[in-house]
């Protein structure tokens, strides 16, 4: 029963974020995630259109607060926004923005949407970032197409530190998958080396110096006999 009971208070969790996320509309909101506290459902809504979000007086903040009393049985929720000042570093909204940019342009431009969003991730300081398009693109045959730039792990502790996503962008061909994966500029990584001003000063004196004791050889010329 414990395990029903857990099953579908993780349904109904999942039903409220995708609510959340469809009626303030694609490419807003990054994450929604949920506190509970003896006072109530605490809501966090993180996005990058705070003034959408909340809307006039605060109407579209009432009006949700009001389903999600009602349809979702929530006793008391409270809602706060959390502003997204870069969104270029954050994988949801890119994710969102590829998928938006592929439905209103069309499929074939794909490349020149990931390179543009690719540039722009790196252009915010990212490590490195990984864009992955999955589908009848542009043929009628499915296909992956990958776009890197920059550092990215994959395995290990170190990938946990970077920041993925999904999307779908729906075509006449079909739909198209999103996957994007960004390594923050604020990531620390182990194996990453760091050269400053102090360590080139050594690296060039030493270079002097071995060149000071080793002299270079000088070139023979055609015909020259010891």
């Amino acid at each position: 029963m414990e395990e029903k009971k857990f099953v579908k208070f993780k349904q109904d969790e999942l039903g409220i974020k995708e609510y959340i996320k469809n009626s303030l509309g694609k490419g807003r909101i990054s994450d929604v995630s949920i506190e509970y506290t003896p006072v109530g459902e605490k809501i966090i809504i993180a996005t990058n259109r705070p003034g959408l979000v909340i809307g006039r007086k605060g109407e579209k903040i009432d009006e949700l607060t009001y389903v999600l009393r009602k349809r979702f049985s929530l006793d008391n929720p409270h809602i706060d926004i959390k502003e997204i000042t870069n969104e270029a570093l954050d994988a949801q909204l890119v994710a969102d923005s590829i998928a938006i940019q592929i439905e209103r342009k069309g499929s074939l431009k794909f490349k020149i949407i990931a390179y543009k969003t690719l540039e722009s991730i790196m252009r915010s300081g990212a490590l490195g970032a990984e864009l992955a398009l999955s589908g009848k693109l542009p043929s009628e045959r499915a296909k992956t197409w990958r776009f890197t730039k920059g550092y990215l792990k994959k395995t290990g502790d170190p990938s946990k530190v970077v920041n993925k996503a999904m999307a779908q962008a729906k075509t006449p061909m079909g739909v198209v998958g999103i996957k994007v994966s960004i390594l923050p500029p604020d990531a620390h990584i182990h194996d990453l080396i760091k050269v400053n001003d102090f360590m080139l000063n050594n690296i060039r004196q030493n270079s002097m110096v071995h060149e000071e004791i080793i002299p270079k050889k000088k070139s023979k010329k055609k015909g020259e006999i010891k």
